[in-house]
Parts: C-alpha cells; structure tokens; sequence
C-alpha cells in the first residue's frame, strides 16, 4: 500500500521591523484552488522528546481587535472539540466550553 502525504504550506511578508504584512497558505487537500490569504494562524506543534509545544502565533497588521476576539473564541471552541475528542475528557471539555461562554461574553463577541 503507497505512503499517503499531505502538505502544507505558509508564507509569511514582514515588514522592515520583522512584522507581518501579509500570510499565505496552502494544502495538498484544501477546498478551493490556489494560495489563500489570512489575517492570524495559531500553529502548535508537539515535540515529544523535549515534552514541550512548538508555537507560531502571527498576525498582520491589518487583524482588528474585534476580529482577533472572534478568532480566538472559534479557536478556544477548536480546541475544547479536539481535546474531547482526543482524551474523552468530557467533564473538562464541558468545563472548558463554559470559560469559553464566558470569554464571548466578557468580549461581547456573540450579539443578542
């Protein structure tokens, strides 16, 4: 049976003080033809022999606050899905769901 591989790819635009202006990517397996652009990615990675997470965490500058806001509760609600998913911890997902509740409405990010 042949080795299945995926890629991904980022490219990263900085400014003359190392600031990003502009983010690309693409995937072997993503919807839609062609590079796409983002504003923010959060990418973590698990190094097991060290037992430590790797992170990117970048944002252009044209990310707005309130879109920043918006994007961490979607990512928050990512996470509390794939923790559940991944340890059956259903009583912290729960747990997680409720901060995740209370973020949107400290941040006003879910209008009534």
């Amino acid at each position: 049976m042949a080795e299945q591989k995926k890629e991904i790819s980022i490219t990263v635009e900085l400014d003359e003080n190392n600031v990003p202006e502009k983010i690309d990517w693409n995937a072997t397996d993503k919807e839609g033809e062609g590079i796409a652009n983002c504003k923010a990615m959060l990418l973590s990675m698990w190094d097991p022999k060290k037992q430590d997470t790797l992170r990117l965490d970048l944002w252009t500058k044209e990310m707005t606050k309130e879109e920043m806001k918006i994007f961490y509760h979607q990512t928050l609600i990512t996470m509390a899905e794939t923790f559940e998913n991944a340890t059956e911890e259903h009583g912290m997902a729960e747990d997680m769901r409720d901060f995740i509740s209370y973020f949107a409405d400290e941040m006003e990010i879910l209008k009534q």
